[in-house]
């Protein structure tokens, strides 16, 4: 087996050196062509490095998002919650992990986890961590989404549960163990990316004694969550 090309330079990096670097680049321009119910677009011209040293002015359109938190609930059995919901731009029922907008104004993105997880699954967790921050487009959103950890599982009061509407009224839970949700995402049984991100950043956070879990009240930086 040959090595990476000598001749092209690419440097090693190792020893904890990888990591993702803010950004600011000149803005020329900046409208909001499109206002939705969640997000909008906005048309920005943006100056871009040029072959000759100078500047180069591109023009994006970005889905300008608030940010959202998906929740991965383990039992004490090494099972994950997966609930199936109907997706329409796809026109598919994906199994999913419960997740959420950050749409409501001030909330803590723990907090907002914690919510989401009551209202999708009438469930409460006594253990939360971070397990891992991604961006779902970065080539045209700025959603970035943060992956907690559920564990010590009970359940919310019957009383207390939450009134489920639109594609959220016909959500059906499951419970799966976590080598065959890991197996069903390698085999390309399952397509939605919090889902595949999440079930193999836990596999690579239980492979390492979960000693890779963050505190869950870490904040989000603000360049990474724009709200």
């Amino acid at each position: 087996m040959s090595g990476f090309p000598e001749e092209l330079g690419v440097p090693v990096v190792a020893g904890g050196q990888l990591a993702d670097t803010p950004v600011q680049r000149a803005l020329r321009s900046s409208e909001v062509v499109f206002t939705g119910h969640v997000w909008d677009v906005v048309r920005e011209e943006v100056e871009l490095p040029d072959a000759d040293g100078g500047a180069s002015a591109v023009t994006r359109d970005v889905q300008r998002h608030p940010g959202a938190v998906t929740i991965l609930a383990l039992d004490d059995d090494g099972n994950v919650l997966l609930l199936k919901q109907y997706r329409h731009p796809v026109r598919r029922e994906l199994w999913e992990l419960p997740a959420g907008l950050l749409d409501v104004g001030g909330e803590p993105p723990l907090r907002a986890a914690q919510r989401e997880l009551a209202e999708e699954a009438d469930l409460v967790a006594a253990d939360w961590a971070v397990v891992v921050d991604w961006f779902n487009s970065p080539g045209g959103s700025s959603e970035a989404n943060r992956i907690y950890l559920a564990r010590g599982l009970s359940a919310v009061p019957e009383a207390e549960r939450h009134d489920r509407e639109d594609e959220e009224r016909d959500l059906v839970p499951v419970r799966v163990p976590l080598e065959e949700a890991v197996r069903a995402v390698l085999e390309g049984r399952l397509h939605n990316p919090g889902t595949v991100i999440g079930v193999l950043a836990l596999q690579a956070a239980q492979a390492a004694g979960f000693a890779t879990l963050r505190p869950a009240d870490e904040p989000w930086p603000g360049d990474l969550l724009r709200r």
